[in-house]
């Protein structure tokens, strides 16, 4: 699809997090972004429709699972599909399956959109994902203008109509929430790390998913919320090394006094 230049470096500034101290943006830019609302509870009975035409609540997404949440709009020319083409192939990458470790939850924050347009774009990342079971597991909603806004309040989404372009200006991003509805982390961008993916995933489920790799991960990694993505923390690293060595060194200690007790053993039975 041909899209103009002004809107195309619209849409690519988009997808970087807003920064407070950059007044160079255009003013439309300024207007959009995240404002990181973690630990915030989400709305759990706002009201929405899903691919079906079923009048839902969000609450029923959130069956003790953590849920990661998109807010997109299905006829977005670009940033939108970009985004979800870059969940996807996050998810494929992970070693849990929507719908069963997991739910993704895809809301459009356009009002004039409906099941039908929410139905097309579910067969389409279904298509993409390959697995069973998340038919079941990843839902596609749309909403009326009140309820629209109560989810994007609550999570800090902040978004304009451009009527020069006529499209919506929007920042990219996806969050993780907890089972029980509260925001656990943001990730930015139009492309996500599946460890990060994981490691968010992990974290909201408050470990019960995930395995030991994960925990080393965890115990070594740290979630940076301005960049919106877990990094290296040296400091953390250093204590797990420690801890690692010391473990080896007690390990040895046993070892060779289990060695020196047998040695003694059969010198004495000699």
């Amino acid at each position: 699809m041909r899209l103009a230049p002004g809107l195309l470096a619209l849409l690519l500034a988009a997808a970087l997090p807003a920064r407070a101290e950059d007044n160079e943006r255009p003013t439309i830019l300024r207007e959009i972004g995240f404002d990181q609302n973690l630990g915030d509870a989400l709305p759990l009975d706002t009201p929405f429709r899903d691919e079906s035409g079923r009048a839902v609540r969000l609450r029923d997404y959130f069956r003790g699972k953590p849920v990661v949440l998109n807010l997109v709009y299905f006829d977005c020319p670009m940033l939108c599909t970009v985004t979800l083409n870059g969940m996807a192939s996050a998810l494929k990458e992970l070693s849990f399956d929507v719908g069963k470790e997991f739910e993704v939850v895809t809301i459009s924050f356009d009002p004039k959109e409906g099941p039908a347009q929410a139905a097309a774009k579910k067969r389409e990342f279904l298509a993409r994902y390959k697995r069973g079971g998340a038919e079941n597991g990843w839902h596609f909603l749309t909403g009326e203008v009140a309820a629209i806004h109560t989810v994007t309040k609550a999570v800090g989404f902040r978004y304009v109509y451009d009527q020069a372009t006529r499209q919506f200006a929007h920042p990219a991003g996806t969050m993780v929430l907890t089972p029980d509805g509260k925001i656990a982390r943001y990730l930015f961008g139009v492309e996500y790390a599946p460890r990060d993916l994981r490691l968010a995933l992990v974290e909201a489920a408050d470990r019960r998913i995930g395995n030991a790799v994960d925990a080393v991960y965890l115990a070594c990694y740290r979630y940076d919320a301005q960049q919106g993505r877990y990094s290296a923390s040296i400091m953390k690293i250093l204590r797990v090394a420690a801890i690692l060595t010391v473990v080896a060194l007690v390990a040895f200690v046993l070892v060779s006094l289990r060695q020196e007790r047998q040695r003694t053993a059969a010198g004495g039975t000699a």
